[in-house]
């Protein structure tokens, strides 16, 4: 009987050591495992020449120590692939060194797109050097959008994209976006970070797109996450969410930061379809 016992007791260990080896090597490999997600946004103000206008949204790249300039190239590749009209940056472009500023930029200028690339800063690009980052999106011939905005113009129609500064680290000033707008245009703003929404008090933004939370990359079965850099709690963590006047679309991100590991909660390409109600 006792000899069962330990056998019982050996066995088990054995399997729980197993299953957490398991799980740490699934949560590594889960950080190079990037899908690509597809969504549908409708609104009544989306003009008809827009009609199922193609957008690819991506943010918090983090390219660093964690995330090599071998895997940037991949995506840089997989999204052309995808033969986006337009590319939205959310911001996070490197982790911890100024140094990688420009390598992520030297790939990321090869994006290619209809109509253009779009980027906001995030607070990692201000800690690290906001100048160098607003740089390398100028000479990348990027739309720089902290605070900014542009008519995006296809036949006889038009829509608005905007953005403001990094909510830890910046000004926001929604009103360079909205101060022109009429309440029937259809405008998409980006903010980097998602408690920004909190702030927002128009009805003129149809379309909000943020980025770091890293959708709380390790996370309970994609449900729950422990760990999030928000005000807010679960409430702004991933995914679309809807409000009164207005969608959002939080991401997951690219990238990692420390631990690099993901569980549950893949990183993503975001390719955003627009459609009129």
């Amino acid at each position: 009987m006792r000899f069962s016992s330990q056998s019982i007791i050996i066995k088990s260990s054995v399997l729980i050591i197993g299953l957490i080896c398991f799980m740490v090597f699934y949560a590594h490999i889960e950080t190079r495992w990037i899908k690509t997600n597809h969504i549908i946004i409708t609104d009544k103000d989306i003009p008809p020449s827009f009609e199922n206008f193609n957008i690819v949204f991506i943010s918090d790249i983090h390219h660093g120590p964690l995330f090599s300039i071998e895997r940037v190239i991949k995506l840089v590749n997989k999204i052309n692939r995808l033969k986006p009209e337009i590319i939205i940056l959310g911001g996070d472009y490197v982790h911890r060194d100024a140094k990688y500023i420009k390598p992520v930029f030297k790939e990321l200028r090869k994006l290619r797109s209809q109509s253009g690339v779009f980027a906001v800063l995030g607070n990692h690009d201000h800690w690290e050097d906001a100048d160098l980052t607003k740089e390398m999106i100028h000479e990348s011939s990027f739309y720089l959008c902290d605070n900014s905005s542009n008519w995006l113009k296809k036949g006889n129609d038009r829509i608005k994209i905007g953005g403001v500064g990094d909510l830890w680290e910046a000004e926001q000033i929604p009103d360079n976006t909205i101060n022109d707008l009429k309440t029937d245009d259809f405008c998409i703003l980006i903010s980097h970070n998602p408690d920004y929404i909190e702030k927002l008090n128009t009805d003129k933004v149809d379309l909000t797109l943020s980025g770091h939370t890293h959708g709380g990359q390790i996370t309970f079965l994609g449900l729950w996450a422990p760990v999030l850099p928000s005000k807010y709690g679960q409430k702004y963590r991933y995914g679309i969410k809807h409000f009164k006047n207005f969608k959002s679309y939080i991401t997951s991100g690219i990238g990692t930061i420390s631990p690099s590991v993901r569980f549950f909660c893949r990183p993503e390409i975001v390719v955003i379809k627009l459609k009129s109600k």
